[in-house]
């Protein structure tokens, strides 16, 4: 039992990463109906951002300080939901009206510019991510083991899970968020700015993805350019779990890819999958999801008028 409460732990401190990147896929969708495959990119380059500004900003606040890593962690969110917006407005925003394969081509050729972007810039090596808090497992927990990264990621991922909601629910641009997923010409006939709402999901789900490099790269410290293919594979996985478009849907597809691969490495041997197996079982459960459940565990049903 003691084992399993572990994967369950480890399980939730990974699912809550991938349910942090997964949100900028659905909220995009929600209201574009097209998937973003350059967001886990986007993921990459808060990562190096952390790592870029930790020594001047750790230098300020001193080292391994709870307000050094939010200042760090804000920032970094910051430059990535300015990154989000400037793609949506040079990349996207010309080819609104163009067919969706042909945004879909165009997401997946911004996604490769930015990881041959980042080998020129950043360089191809890995780099060993600073220490931004002072990482060790918490006592008192018997033969669990509970380090202040994991709780740090739980943490932080509940509180931006509440804030979004928030703003989805209670603020002025969350209803237009809402009302532009349900009806674009009936909300830009009510005087709402479609381009301006369109940019704040993107730069809201890009500094959502920027939280998650940086907890990323606090857990497992090491990043490289192409670091964000595989998790923004997974999360879009979750997204489509969870019921693509619907937000805590995608919370809840993270969190159920997060456990599911974290059991297949701790228990490969009694179930006879091998470990090396987890990114395969992450898609089946894509493909059966499709199959029997298009919509999503949360997901509903949407009749289109031909």
């Amino acid at each position: 039992m003691t084992e399993f409460i572990q994967q369950i732990i480890n399980g939730l401190s990974l699912g809550a990463i991938y349910a942090l990147i997964a949100l900028g896929y659905t909220m995009v969708y929600g209201i574009l109906r097209f998937i973003n495959f350059a967001h886990g990119d986007v993921y990459m380059v808060g990562a190096y951002m952390g790592y870029y500004l930790a020594p001047s900003i750790m230098g300020v606040f001193g080292k391994e300080s709870i307000s050094g890593g939010i200042a760090l962690l804000l920032a970094s969110m910051l430059i990535c939901a300015v990154l989000g917006i400037v793609i949506e407005r040079l990349v996207y925003r010309p080819l609104r009206e163009r067919p969706k394969l042909t945004v879909l081509i165009t997401a997946i050729g911004v996604s490769l510019f930015l990881e041959n972007a980042g080998q020129y810039v950043f360089g191809p090596d890995p780099k060993p991510f600073p220490d931004i808090i002072n990482d060790h497992a918490i006592e008192g927990l018997g033969d669990l083991t509970v380090t202040v990264s994991q709780v740090l990621v739980l943490a932080v991922t509940f509180a931006l899970l509440l804030l979004l909601t928030w703003i989805v629910k209670k603020t002025k641009l969350g209803m237009a968020m809402r009302a532009l997923s349900f009806n674009p010409v009936a909300a830009s006939l009510m005087g709402i700015n479609n381009d301006v709402v369109i940019a704040f999901t993107f730069g809201l789900g890009s500094a959502l993805a920027a939280a998650a490099g940086i907890l990323f790269a606090i857990n497992y410290p090491s990043i490289d350019p192409l670091m964000g293919i595989l998790p923004g594979l997974k999360a879009f996985v979750a997204a489509v779990l969870g019921g693509i478009g619907n937000i805590p849907g995608a919370a809840l597809g993270g969190l159920i890819i997060g456990l599911v691969e974290t059991l297949v490495v701790g228990y490969s041997d009694v179930i006879h999958i091998p470990s090396t197996y987890r990114d395969a079982v992450a898609f089946a459960i894509l493909i059966l999801i499709l199959l029997f459940k298009p919509t999503g565990l949360l997901g509903r049903a949407e009749r289109e008028k031909v």
